[in-house]
């Protein structure tokens, strides 16, 4: 099990990644340095604490967006996603075909006469309405 952490150890790192992200890295030793320029610390543990924590925070950054924290570059990825728009619609099709419960579901709601929507019996359906009597063989018993 890993360590507990202060709130003061979380509140600073977090504001840290806020103001100065493009400088951190994911390697403990980097973000030491930086942590001892920017902040006003009264030892090395809470320094090295702080640290730790960044460096994690950042591991977990590349992996994805992260709660509790406002970056600029993880609004723009998260608007990125949001507003994507593939070049061929997926949704849009000259001729589909539907069972009979999707059928019947359009016909409840009025849209069963919308352009390029068919009705598609299943294989077993059309088998039996072309014939399933038996005919008389010719000459076999």
């Amino acid at each position: 099990m890993g360590r507990v952490r202060n709130k003061a150890v979380k509140k600073s790192a977090r504001v840290i990644i806020e103001r100065f992200y493009p400088r951190l890295t994911n390697d403990f030793q980097v973000n030491k340095r930086i942590v001892e320029q920017v902040a006003i610390l009264s030892s090395k543990r809470l320094r090295n604490k702080i640290a730790g924590f960044l460096t994690h925070l950042m591991v977990r950054i590349e992996k994805g967006p992260v709660h509790g924290i406002s970056l600029k570059i993880q609004e723009e990825e998260r608007e990125r996603r949001d507003n994507y728009c593939p070049e061929i619609s997926e949704v849009k099709e000259d001729h589909i075909e539907v069972d009979k419960t999707t059928m019947e579901m359009l016909r409840a709601i009025g849209m069963a006469k919308i352009p390029g929507v068919n009705y598609q019996p299943p294989e077993g359906e059309r088998r039996q309405r072309s014939g399933n009597k038996k005919r008389p063989t010719r000459g076999r018993k």
